[in-house]
């Protein structure tokens, strides 16, 4: 009977071992991390399904113009977060028609534009597969941020040069979790977090806690404006506590706000402005970053200056304002 209660006692304390260190596993890691302002670094994938050009549930302004293309229509490319840019100038002034689809239809699980047909005029390959695109010819014209240098590189390698055309205006921000107390930040804090300077959210109004510096795929246009950003300055290593920390993500405003719409994030305030439409505009918000039609200096065909002419008209910036982003000029 003894040994028999000894052996409960044993498995008893043994399970209770367990039981305390799980406990402790989620206070210490789970718990934590289910607060971590993870929702700053959660990829975000952009629907291209509800910005279909010729489709009445679409999500694309309704510009009115007498300007139409038609003949050889330049194929149209471009990143994630100018979908609804290009997919509009499609809707606006091409043929009904011209998009197709493999199989017939759009596939909803068309998260890079597997479906598009060969032949269609709207492409979807995002930033790091349409630089080699509109380089290798396969699209016409690509709306995109700036290069990395590596884009540049194979464009310089194959012995094309691209052409960028400024069609926009967006500004370029930093997103942390909802629950994250700090709402502002200044460039220069912004770029001691990412050279490894600041590590903790305590050092810039926060709680004592980790920063985790959340980076982009390199090649991708957020990247390459981050990059851009930090200058000549590298982005460290992050500290092996960074796991446990609040993270800090960054990317172009109307993606994190007209496209994705995470109620889980909010973007910072930048040396005291908000990145708002009208802040990007008047100039005051102080990352500003330019959106481009990108085309090969050799393409030939006459309707890519016609339709950028167009872009860059009143009725064309009226369209990149209906779209969410900011025209190029008054």
């Amino acid at each position: 009977m003894k040994k028999l209660i000894k052996q409960i006692c044993m498995i008893t304390a043994v399970v209770l071992v367990f039981a305390l260190f799980n406990c402790s596993i989620y206070f210490l890691m789970t718990r934590r991390l289910s607060n971590n302002f993870s929702g700053a670094d959660r990829a975000q994938m952009i629907d291209v399904g509800s910005y279909l050009p010729f489709e009445k549930s679409s999500d694309l302004p309704d510009i009115k113009t007498d300007f139409k293309l038609e003949g050889d229509l330049p194929v149209l490319d471009g990143a994630a977060a100018l979908v609804p840019v290009y997919a509009a100038v499609i809707d606006t002034v091409y043929p009904k028609g011209c998009v197709t689809y493999e199989g017939g239809a759009f596939s909803d699980d068309n998260y890079y534009g597997e479906n598009f047909a060969s032949d269609s005029k709207m492409q979807y390959r995002n930033t790091v597969r349409g630089y080699t695109a509109v380089v290798d010819g396969d699209c016409d014209i690509l709306f995109c941020a700036s290069p990395s240098e590596e884009q540049k590189e194979y464009a310089k390698e194959k012995g094309v040069e691209l052409v960028y055309v400024p069609v926009g205006l967006e500004g370029f921000v930093f997103f942390v979790n909802k629950n994250n107390p700090v709402d502002s930040l200044t460039t220069d804090e912004v770029r001691d977090i990412y050279g490894g300077d600041i590590t903790n959210w305590q050092s810039v109004g926060g709680p004592f806690r980790p920063i985790n510096p959340v980076t982009r795929l390199e090649g991708s246009g957020s990247q390459s404006a981050m990059n851009a950003f930090m200058g000549e300055r590298e982005i460290a290593r992050k500290s092996p506590l960074a796991i446990v920390g609040g993270a800090i993500g960054f990317s172009f405003r109307y993606y994190m706000d007209g496209i994705v719409e995470n109620s889980d994030v909010k973007m910072l305030s930048l040396n005291g402005v908000y990145p708002s439409a009208e802040n990007i505009r008047n100039g005051t918000y102080p990352i500003i970053a330019k959106f481009y039609a990108i085309y090969r200096a050799d393409n030939e065909n006459e309707n890519i200056p016609r339709l950028i002419d167009w872009i860059l008209s009143d009725e064309g910036q009226t369209l990149i304002e209906e779209t969410g982003y900011v025209r190029i000029a008054d």
